[in-house]
């Protein structure tokens, strides 16, 4: 049996892995876009991250015909009325750097107090099953705040995590032990409460 990572994203692949291992400890083999050399991308037209998640999940699914797991997910700051949210990655346009984005969110922010300073790290993990149209999703979120400048050991392709402390350790995300992160990711906590389902739904 295999099973799809609608991503192109490597790190997301890395940690959707730690999480998938119950599977694939059980027979279920892991593929990426990459293995079936897939250059297509979906649109994300969904107005929020689980609409967006069914969508790539969809997307993949449909043109590949395998059971496919895909999310969605970024950064939720409340006293910028949610924003990036579901424009995270393109909260500037795609072709945005990550110093960019770690800049424009630090001016956005400049003058607020710690307090006013709460934001979140949200995901939402759909598996979907292209032979009866199903889907199984999960959401899970990080509660922390933005810092006043950044971590000095960014994480390439998630310039976010470089200014959020992770208010369950105090510490920034990009200096969370590895231990830590596993513990915190917030893919890899939606993973274990979705695996079970996705269990049962395949009978295992």
């Amino acid at each position: 049996m295999e099973l799809l990572l609608g991503t192109t994203n490597p790190a997301k692949i890395e940690e959707l892995e730690i999480g998938l291992k119950p599977l694939t400890k059980k027979g279920i083999r892991i593929l990426s876009t990459k293995d079936l050399k897939i250059k297509e991308d979906p649109v994300e037209s969904g107005k929020d991250f689980k609409e967006n998640a069914k969508i790539k999940a969809q997307f993949y699914g449909e043109r590949t015909k395998l059971f496919t797991l895909a999310d969605d997910g970024g950064l939720v700051i409340p006293a910028l009325g949610g924003e990036p949210g579901v424009k995270s990655h393109r909260w500037l346009g795609y072709e945005a750097s990550d110093d960019e984005l770690i800049d424009y969110t630090l001016k956005r922010l400049r003058g607020f107090l710690k307090e006013e300073r709460v934001a979140y790290l949200q995901t939402c993990l759909c598996f979907y099953d292209p032979k009866t149209k199903s889907f199984l999703c999960w959401e899970e979120k990080i509660k922390g705040h933005i810092a006043k400048r950044p971590s000095g050991n960014p994480t390439n392709g998630y310039p976010f995590r470089a200014l959020f402390i992770v208010d369950e350790y105090n510490k920034y995300y990009d200096e969370l032990s590895e231990e830590e992160h596993i513990r915190v990711n917030h893919r890899i906590r939606a993973l274990k409460r979705l695996i079970p389902s996705i269990e049962s739904f395949l009978n295992f």
